[in-house]
């Protein structure tokens, strides 16, 4: 029998924690002989998953749900035994700000693509000459043959500038945060990439795949996403240390790892897992040259600011779950959620929650402002549009800082990350890579990272297909 396999994974968001619960899973069901240990630098785990309840209000200061389509995250909760606790969001009208006004998304479009002529006609997001603009794709034949390019590129030669600004980039932008003239279709829309390949008309496409009526797309738990997090936690009792801040690797003769933490003490391991931020991972292996990327875009911040009403204090004309903000439109705020109506579980009884997302790229200096600043300039906002009003200040508030927390997929992302694994696998065939700044942003995305990352490790340690 071979000896004790020992296997680190650094860092404990949902990522780390993904990966040291499969390995653990998977080691205890196959009689594999691993030691497991997980090494989280701040004083708790879930990284920007954290659930605020106060008061009868369950709130996110980070992600406050999951993709249903993407399997990964439904398949941890099963994994987990957590399926009683799903709730999925209700669904209702969403909106675009632009002009100071709330305007219907088209119904049956996807990611604002119109898959109805009517409702998308019968919109007053556009121009006419903006939905003339549109039209003319059914007409314009199948795309060349190409790698990459950038989102932006693709859509405006589509369907014109007017409606990348208007609807496009304002439904992107709550997802990747970034220049759509600079993030990579390939690894941020790729379902797209494949229906320009195969079809004549992104329009008739989207047409055909348009689901025929309004359901629920996203999932949560009904005591917030950090009970998935306390749930890892409590199976991974005693394989985890808080406030372990890898600070240096170094590669031991005989393979092996030793990692140094900022408190002075070492440790040796057979394995690593990565799952923190590009800057710190590359630090550790300066010699793997694939870390470098001309022109890299900075990865984006944002603010989160969550407020709790009285129901009566908020007063508006709408039914619906929330809008984003039109590229153009001069206000701080990028998108609000009416998290009440969009997840009635997470308010008590005639209570209202409101949540803005505060800061666009190339302006982070606004997050530096105080709590009380980011929440009058949410209400001052909020109040600027026709049809809602916020007619005293919230009962209480919470304003989250995630500064430097989306990475920015650039044209070419997915050539740089294939040469990056590439070397890292010739050079450190027991370390993998894992995370947002690599394959993909969204809970499902970075969960099914973390289980890659761990199946692979125990094939390339204990020999398992």
């Amino acid at each position: 029998m071979p000896g004790i396999k020992t296997i680190a994974v650094v860092g404990g968001g949902i990522t780390g924690l993904s990966a040291a619960f499969y390995i653990r899973k998977t080691a205890r069901e196959r009689g594999l002989p691993v030691d497991l240990q997980l090494f989280e630098a701040s004083g708790r785990l879930g990284g920007n998953i954290d659930t605020v309840r106060e008061n009868g209000f369950v709130i996110e200061r980070g992600p406050d749900s999951f993709l249903k389509r993407k399997p990964e995250a439904l398949d941890l909760v099963r994994d987990l035994g957590l399926q009683d606790q799903l709730v999925e969001n209700r669904t209702g009208q969403s909106y675009i700000l632009k002009d100071g006004r709330l305007h219907l998304i088209p119904g049956g479009s996807v990611m604002g693509i119109p898959g109805e002529l009517k409702p998308f006609l019968a919109s007053d997001l556009l121009s006419l000459d903006g939905k003339a603009r549109v039209l003319e794709e059914l007409f314009t034949g199948r795309p060349d043959s190409f790698d990459d390019m950038s989102v932006g590129a693709f859509f405006e030669r589509r369907f014109g500038r007017e409606m990348v600004d208007s609807i496009i980039a304002p439904l992107l932008s709550g997802v990747y945060g970034g220049d759509l003239y600079r993030l990579s279709l390939a690894s941020t829309l790729p379902q797209f990439k494949k229906i320009a390949e195969h079809s004549d008309s992104l329009l008739k496409a989207i047409h055909h795949r348009a689901p025929k009526k309004k359901t629920s797309q996203f999932a949560t738990l009904k005591t917030g996403l950090s009970g998935l997090v306390d749930k890892l936690a409590e199976k991974l009792e005693g394989t985890y240390r808080l406030n372990a801040g890898v600070k240096a690797v170094r590669r031991n003769q005989d393979g092996s790892y030793r990692l140094f933490f900022q408190k002075g003490e070492a440790v040796s391991v057979d394995a690593v897992i990565f799952t923190v931020p590009l800057e710190t991972v590359k630090s550790f292996f300066p010699e793997v040259e694939g870390w470098n990327r001309d022109n890299a875009a900075p990865d984006t911040s944002m603010a989160t600011v969550a407020m709790a009403f009285d129901k009566s204090a908020v007063d508006m004309d709408q039914d619906g779950t929330g809008f984003v903000v039109s590229a153009n439109e001069p206000i701080s705020i990028t998108a609000a959620t009416w998290t009440h109506l969009k997840w009635p579980h997470t308010v008590p009884e005639g209570k209202a929650l409101l949540r803005t997302f505060v800061g666009k790229p190339g302006h982070d200096e606004l997050l530096d402002e105080n709590d009380r600043t980011l929440v009058d300039l949410s209400l001052r906002d909020l109040n600027a549009i026709k049809g809602l009003t916020i007619l005293h200040d919230p009962e209480f508030s919470i304003v989250t800082r995630l500064k430097k927390s989306m990475p920015q997929y650039e044209v070419g992302h997915r050539s740089w990350l294939n040469r990056l694994y590439e070397q890292m696998r010739r050079l450190h065939p027991f370390v993998r890579l894992a995370g947002m700044p690599y394959d993909g942003v969204g809970l499902p995305d970075c969960i099914r990272q973390g289980r890659q990352a761990a199946g692979e490790i125990i094939r390339a340690c204990c020999g398992e297909n």
